[in-house]
């Protein structure tokens, strides 16, 4: 079936066309039929990235009465990002439509403007409930005139808290209108809303209830809770050229992930609730014309991100609602392409894990968090990848060869490969030769009851002696010459403090009583601590303290064969290993900016230093 085939009028044919639409998605294929012929309500569960926006767009245009400038259709969404998407679809849908006009309503931008587009005449209103109710209130929207309401995303309107507002919207419109609703999952809440606002409702379903793409691959990597960090630095550059979203739970640890990734000289930046509009539209903007390689977000914060390609979508603690899953990986594998979801976990995460597993009808793969030599070898690879396949421009490059060929004229084909390698990966095998393995045995247990059972100490320094978190995690690490990573859940007081570390490390610390250790002619004590030790594995840095967050790590990779930047860190000391960046150049490799939007300061990076990042970003 072809889009002439399938009953658009002329003018919107004219419009898909030039877009680019030659099939219909199979959720496009049931509604636009029967939504353009048929006034009925509807039920439609789809998965995002199937194509719904034209599936009730399209019927809906099809629809609408240019010549009566009133409000004909009301589309509510549950973010900025999906209204305004939504409304850029319809208008170019609708670009060849004399007379038609739609406009967006919602929170973050000048609401006396909106108020302006609605009294100039609209036949489509895409909306987010919350500013929606608003103007309301102000009596600056009549909703009597509503014949058609498309609810997009129920789900997440519902889990984002919308209940009440999706009431008194819907009792603000006519009794006599079509309800379309779309949906990923069918929880209990847009059950009642289909009981409630709809009489006998068509539904339609592509795929089975709640499941994920099939052409989406699952694998979850089991580490302990303080490795978080370094494992998704180890997936990032196992995997050279990601585009993909992070997700996180909190803005907070959104915001600390995004600048500890900046810092370690990726290509990331965050998206979540504490940014401005601009701000928002200012990442959005940069991720899509991937000039970002990394989007680290929250979960409300993603909603209706509706971006090309992106090969991963890796979940840096799982969420709190199993079925949430679902949305956060449906930002991969759209359009009959491929994707990777990726989940983080700890030992305590394992029974979730077999949650997610029953409701997307999928299987996880678990997979060893990659090490040194892997991600050496992966990264070597795609680097010899794109030389075979650089584009050589030789009238440009002629004039320079004789010098070049004069230069390496000693240097046979076989030298002169390993030495062009060896270039850049000398750097990076000396960084990874020593990594850590971050992998626990499954079956494992956060904390004291795993393989790597830990113990918790008490010392004689705090707050009253000059140290934080940060520079007690270094100053012990580097006294008892162990990586800064293996003291972890540090707890500072005024005058002591407790830390933890893996119990095959306590006469390390031990040790150091015999040595006579004094800081600032004081003598440092350690002891075992009888104290409860706390819950779960933490131990990732904070901010401050010079240190990446998660405990230092590796700081770059092969980037279009650019030279890097790479650091390396512990015992208190970091040296840098790549060229200075050329004079002038602003722009850092991995997106470091001289403003951070969302709380960083200007000028400093996540460690509370400043920090120069040398190379460009891949993108």
């Amino acid at each position: 079936m072809t889009f002439q085939e399938i009953g658009l009028n002329s003018d919107l044919l004219k419009a898909v066309t030039e877009l680019g639409f030659v099939n219909p998605t199979p959720i496009q294929q049931q509604t636009i039929p029967l939504l353009s012929k048929q006034a009925t309500d509807l039920v439609a569960l789809a998965q995002t990235g199937t194509g719904k926006t034209a599936g009730f767009g399209l019927p809906l245009l099809n629809l609408i009465n240019a010549n009566d400038k009133s409000v004909q259709a009301l589309i509510l969404a549950p973010t900025r990002e999906l209204c305004v998407q939504i409304t850029n679809d319809i208008k170019n849908y609708s670009k060849y439509m004399s007379g038609f006009g739609v406009t967006a309503i919602y929170g973050g931008a000048r609401i006396d403007n909106q108020i302006k587009d609605i009294k100039r005449g609209v036949q489509v209103v895409v909306a987010t409930p919350g500013r929606l109710i608003d103007m309301i209130e102000r009596r600056a929207i009549n909703l009597n005139t509503v014949k058609i309401v498309v609810l997009d995303e129920a789900d997440e309107m519902l889990n984002m808290g919308f209940k009440e507002d999706l009431d008194t919207i819907l009792s603000e419109t006519p009794d006599q209108k079509n309800t379309w609703l779309f949906s990923a999952t069918m929880p209990k809440e847009v059950e009642r809303i289909a009981r409630n606002y709809m009489s006998k409702p068509v539904e339609l379903t592509t795929g089975k209830k709640n499941e994920g793409a099939d052409n989406l691959e699952h694998i979850y990597y089991l580490v302990q809770g303080r490795d978080r960090y370094l494992a998704l630095k180890r997936i990032a550059d196992y995997y050279p050229d990601i585009f993909g979203i992070i997700f996180c739970r909190t803005k907070a640890e959104t915001q600390e992930v995004a600048d500890g990734l900046i810092k370690d000289g990726y290509s990331a930046d965050a998206l979540h609730g504490d940014l401005s509009q601009s701000q928002r539209d200012f990442v959005m903007k940069r991720f899509r014309s991937r000039t970002l390689q990394m989007l680290v977000a929250t979960d409300v914060a993603a909603r209706g991100i509706d971006v090309n390609d992106v090969t991963h979508v890796i979940n840096y603690n799982l969420p709190e609602d199993v079925e949430n899953y679902t949305h956060r990986t449906g930002r991969t594998a759209r359009a009959g392409k491929s994707g990777i979801a990726v989940a983080i976990i700890t030992p305590k995460d394992q029974g979730k894990i077999k949650d997610i597993e029953r409701i997307i009808k999928k299987q996880f793969t678990r997979k060893p968090v990659p090490n040194g030599s892997d991600v050496c070898e992966k990264q070597l690879l795609n680097l010899v990848h794109k030389i075979h396949n650089v584009e050589v421009k030789d009238e440009e490059i002629e004039s320079f060869l004789p010098k070049i060929y004069d230069e390496l004229k000693d240097l046979s084909k076989e030298e002169l490969i390993k030495r062009f390698i060896s270039e850049e990966f000398n750097r990076f095998h000396e960084y990874y030769q020593n990594a850590p393995d971050l992998n626990i045995e499954k079956g494992a247990v956060d904390g004291a009851f795993g393989k790597h059972r830990t113990t918790r100490f008490f010392v004689n320094m705090g707050n009253m002696d000059g140290f934080n978190h940060n520079s007690l995690k270094d100053f012990l690490s580097d006294a008892a010459k162990l990586h800064p990573r293996m003291v972890f859940n540090v707890d500072v007081k005024s005058s002591f403090s407790f830390f933890e570390t893996e119990s095959k490390f306590v006469d390390n610390f031990l040790n150091l009583n015999a040595q006579d250790l004094e800081f600032n002619n004081r003598k440092i004590s350690l002891e075992v601590s009888n104290r409860k030790m706390k819950e779960g594995g933490g131990g990732g840095e904070r901010r401050g303290g010079g240190k990446s967050f998660g405990g230092g790590g590796y700081k770059g990779s092969f980037r279009n064969g650019e030279k890097r930047g790479f650091s390396k860190e512990g015992s208190g000391e970091k040296r840098d290993f790549g060229r200075k960046r050329r004079d002038g150049e602003k722009s850092s490799f991995g997106g470091s900016r001289e403003k951070s939007f969302g709380g960083s300061k200007e000028g400093k990076s996540f460690g509370g230093e400043k920090k120069k990042s040398f190379g460009k970003s891949r993108f």
